[in-house]
C-alpha cells in the first residue's frame, strides 16, 4: 500500500533534472491549470454519473495536480506540499469555531452565513481594497458558478428575491426584452440580453436549491443521449440526415419516449 510519501517521491523523480520525464520537467504553474481544471470535471463527472468504483482513481489524478504544483513550488523556494496542508488546516481550524472553540452554531444555513462572514474578514486583511462584498469571485470560475456564487453573497445581505415567483417574472421579463431587441439584429444588444435570461436563470436555480452547473450539464448529457438514438434510427450519409423534418422530429420523441421507459 502506498503513502503520501510514496507520492512525493515519485514526483521528484519525475522532476528530476537527470533522469526525470521530459514533459514533467517542463510543466509551469500555468501550463497545469488545463489539466488541473480537466481531472476537477472528471471527479464531479464520475460522482453525478455514480461510477463511485473509479472515484479513487479520479481523485488521485485531482490529487496529483496539487502535489505537482508543490513540487514546483519546492523546486524555486516558495513552498512546500506541508505548507499547503498547514494553511488548509488552519483554514479549517479558523473557520469552525463552533468545533474548535466556544462558539456555538446549531444548522447548517448558520454556518453557512458565518462562513461567509469569515471568509469577507478574511479577505479584507489580506487586501484592504478587497472590502465589497462581491470581490474575490474568480473571474476564472465556469460562468453559471460564478453568477451563482455572486447572487449567494448578495443575498446574505438580503438583496434577494423573497421567493421564486419574482425570479420567474423576471426570466419573463427578460426573455420581453430579447425579443424586443432581435429586430434590431444588434449582436451586442442581443447578448446583453441573453445574458440577464442566463443570469435570471441561475438564480431561479439558486431559489429552487439546484446546481445551475450540474443542471446544465445533465441536460446536455441528455441531449447527447437522445441525438445518438435519433443517429441510429435515421440514415446518416455524410454527418447529414436524409430524414425530412418530420421524421427527425419522429425519432427524436421516439428518444424521449424510449429514455423514459429506460429510466423506470
Amino acid at each position: 500500500m502506498h503513502t503520501l510519501d510514496d507520492l512525493l517521491a515519485i514526483m521528484r523523480k519525475l522532476r528530476d533534472v537527470e533522469s526525470g520525464c521530459p514533459w514533467d520537467r517542463e510543466q509551469t504553474y500555468a501550463s497545469l491549470v488545463p489539466y488541473t481544471l480537466e481531472e476537477a470535471y472528471e471527479v464531479a463527472e464520475t460522482i453525478e454519473e455514480n461510477r463511485l468504483h473509479q472515484l479513487p482513481d479520479e481523485l488521485g489524478d485531482l490529487l496529483f495536480q496539487i502535489v505537482f504544483y508543490s513540487q514546483i513550488a519546492s523546486e524555486e523556494k516558495r513552498f512546500t506540499f506541508n505548507t499547503v496542508i498547514g494553511h488548509i488546516c488552519d483554514k479549517l481550524i479558523r473557520r469552525h469555531p463552533h468545533v474548535f472553540g466556544s462558539d456555538k452554531i446549531e444548522t447548517a444555513e448558520e454556518q453557512s452565513i458565518a462562513w461567509e462572514q469569515h471568509k469577507q474578514k478574511e479577505r479584507m486583511q489580506s487586501d484592504s481594497k478587497m472590502d465589497g462584498l462581491l470581490d474575490g469571485v474568480s473571474v476564472a470560475l465556469p460562468a453559471l458558478t460564478r453568477a451563482a456564487k455572486i447572487q449567494r453573497r448578495a443575498a446574505k445581505v438580503g438583496f434577494d428575491w423573497p421567493d421564486y415567483h419574482g425570479v420567474m417574472d423576471k426570466i419573463y421579463e427578460e426573455l420581453d426584452e430579447v425579443k424586443a431587441e432581435m429586430p434590431s439584429n444588434d449582436p451586442q444588444r442581443i447578448e446583453d440580453e441573453l445574458g440577464d435570461v442566463l443570469f435570471s436563470c441561475v438564480n431561479l436555480c439558486r431559489h429552487l436549491k439546484v446546481d445551475s452547473e450540474r443542471a446544465l450539464r445533465q441536460a446536455t448529457r441528455k441531449f447527447e443521449k437522445r441525438f445518438s438514438l435519433v443517429e441510429a434510427a435515421l440514415d446518416i450519409s455524410n454527418g447529414k440526415f436524409s430524414a425530412t423534418a418530420d421524421e427527425m422530429e419522429a425519432a427524436w420523441q421516439q428518444a424521449k419516449d424510449k429514455m423514459t421507459d429506460d429510466s423506470v
